[in-house]
């Protein structure tokens, strides 16, 4: 993913808006850890709750958080694992591009329930930007290929990834960020067929 650092940074000052002193932040889909780690790293006074369905990815995540594990509660399972506590803010990056619209919705809807009024979401995910999934996620397979130019070998990657990815345009993708209780979803990230939001908990 391009600047995937740099969106971790950009995902930690969007957060801390809402929450700039202590806070507790829901991270969904933890994967491996990383955004975890950098969270941690960037704001020793916040605790995270991180849910993975993967057992493999959550020890990965265990892993990549040890110096901070006191601060760090990981959970097997979706959204709907995570305690129905009021957190100060939500990630959800790199996740909601594996679900179906009606399961997005929910998805985004649980993380909704989770949150205080006006505490801030932000998501990042693969995308259809004008509606052409094919061409974008080309370029962002020919990006990631870091072993050379081969446009054979994007374009293959690039229908693996439309086969098993339910891509939205990003209109749709704000317009479901608004159907489960969110205000004023604003673009922060675009890079090739990845696009960032940040939104706002409704009261």
């Amino acid at each position: 993913m391009p600047g995937l650092a740099d969106l971790h940074r950009m995902t930690q000052l969007l957060l801390a808006e809402q929450a700039p002193g202590p806070a507790h932040v829901l991270v969904v889909g933890a994967g491996g850890g990383l955004e975890l780690k950098a969270f941690a790293e960037a704001r020793p006074d916040w605790r995270f709750t991180g849910v993975d369905p993967s057992p493999a990815m959550l020890d990965l995540a265990r892993r990549a958080t040890l110096a901070c594990a006191e601060r760090v509660q990981l959970l097997a399972g979706t959204v709907d694992e995570a305690p129905l506590a009021l957190f100060d803010g939500a990630t959800c990056l790199l996740t909601l591009h594996f679900l179906d619209r009606d399961e997005r919705l929910r998805t985004l809807r649980e993380i909704r329930r989770r949150l205080k009024p006006g505490a801030a979401l932000v998501i990042a995910h693969h995308t259809a930007p004008g509606g052409d999934a094919g061409l974008w996620l080309t370029r962002s397979a020919a990006f990631a290929d870091h072993s050379g130019s081969d446009p054979t070998k994007a374009r293959g990657a690039a229908r693996a990834m439309a086969d098993r990815l339910p891509l939205l345009a990003p209109d749709a993708e704000e317009e479901l960020l608004r159907q489960a209780g969110f205000e004023n979803p604003a673009l922060f990230y675009a890079a090739f067929s990845f696009r960032g939001w940040v939104a706002t908990c409704g009261k």
